[in-house]
């Protein structure tokens, strides 16, 4: 299921981008150009959205101003903020506002997206059970087996294994997992990922699970025949 987000960006060029890129990561996107409809559509009980992309500079109220009426009602949805301020002021007020994270542009979309599913993390964890054929996870003991074999994983390894199994039946990319596995600033390469998932065939032997490389898009993990 797409993870539902909020974007909130006046600037008609870079919203547009920021739609496609983050569509593109398996994200549904709802976006709102100004303050004000952002504040009325934030009104909405349960929010309908795991995370707030919120621009600062907006018409109507700014980003500030939404923040703080959103925090005001007792709403706990991670907010990143959007700026082109960069003066530090800036960032502390918006973090004592209540925001979780904040980017300052102009920016990787790449660091975008991995800062919203950190976010997203933070308020919605995997089931602590995954399974696929013979092989299990244990997201809480981080465990993982094949039948009553406790597989001897590496951290990276781990964390590849349970992204592929949480998406299991779906095509992932390279950089899906690299985003979804490696904080920013951590140093995972394309080529790292391909050598962890040649690990892991080796490891999920008997497992009646396959790791199928989709040439062009990235991995799949599915139930093998």
């Amino acid at each position: 299921m797409p993870l539902p987000l909020l974007l909130v960006e006046d600037d008609a060029v870079l919203a547009d981008g920021l739609v496609r890129t983050l569509q593109a990561q398996d994200m549904g996107v709802e976006l709102v150009v100004d303050g004000l409809a952002a504040d009325a559509r934030l009104q909405a009980q349960p929010l309908p959205f795991s995370v707030i992309v919120l621009d600062i500079g907006l018409p109507g109220i700014d980003g500030f101003e939404v923040l703080r009426r959103l925090r005001a009602r007792g709403a706990a949805c991670p907010v990143l903020l959007l700026t082109a301020r960069d003066a530090v002021e800036d960032r502390v007020r918006g973090l004592e506002a209540g925001a979780d994270d904040y980017l300052v542009k102009p920016f990787a979309s790449a660091e975008l997206v991995a800062r919203i599913r950190a976010l997203a993390r933070r308020v919605a964890p995997p089931p602590a059970q995954l399974g696929l054929g013979q092989l299990s996870l244990d997201s809480a003991t981080r465990r993982a087996r094949v039948g009553e074999r406790v597989l001897d994983l590496s951290a990276r390894e781990w964390g590849v294994l349970e992204y592929l199994l949480q998406h299991a039946g779906r095509v992932v990319s390279k950089q899906q997992i690299i985003d979804a596995i490696a904080p920013w600033g951590d140093d995972l390469t394309l080529n790292a990922v391909e050598v962890y998932v040649s690990r892991l065939r080796l490891k999920l032997d008997g497992a009646r699970v396959a790791i199928r490389t989709i040439r062009g898009f990235g991995y799949l993990l599915e139930a093998a025949a």
